[in-house]
């Protein structure tokens, strides 16, 4: 049981690792999807970016999990409720991937940090 907790943990880590290292790297081509009533632009991709990987560390390393699962989970909720929610109902059908993309890993974070909660 022990290793499908750690597996199941390391596999959940992946896509935020993965999407952190895009941010950073990627910034300029990321800077358009922060919308355009958000000030600060390009800033917000790589904060978002380091935000991903302090998270994926913590998750790996199993130190602050529960806050670490909780800002994550806060994140990827504002996510869906601010930027692909409004598109779908703007009528994107495209957005419809990314919300329920960002409300799964949103759950899955919490369910992480619920099991890390004395952490």
């Amino acid at each position: 049981m022990k290793h499908i907790k750690s597996i199941g943990r390391y596999l959940f880590t992946v896509p935020f690792a993965m999407l952190g290292l895009t941010h950073l790297f990627m910034a300029k081509e990321m800077a358009g999807v922060v919308p355009s009533y958000v000030p600060g632009g390009i800033f917000w991709v790589y904060a978002i970016g380091l935000a991903l990987l302090a998270a994926s560390v913590s998750f790996i390393i199993q130190k602050h999990t529960y806050l670490a699962g909780l800002l994550t989970a806060a994140l990827m909720l504002i996510f869906a409720f601010t930027i692909y929610l409004p598109d779908l109902i703007g009528g994107n059908q495209m957005a419809m991937p990314m919300l329920l993309k960002d409300l799964g890993l949103g759950g899955g974070a919490l369910l992480l940090a619920s099991n890390y909660q004395e952490d």
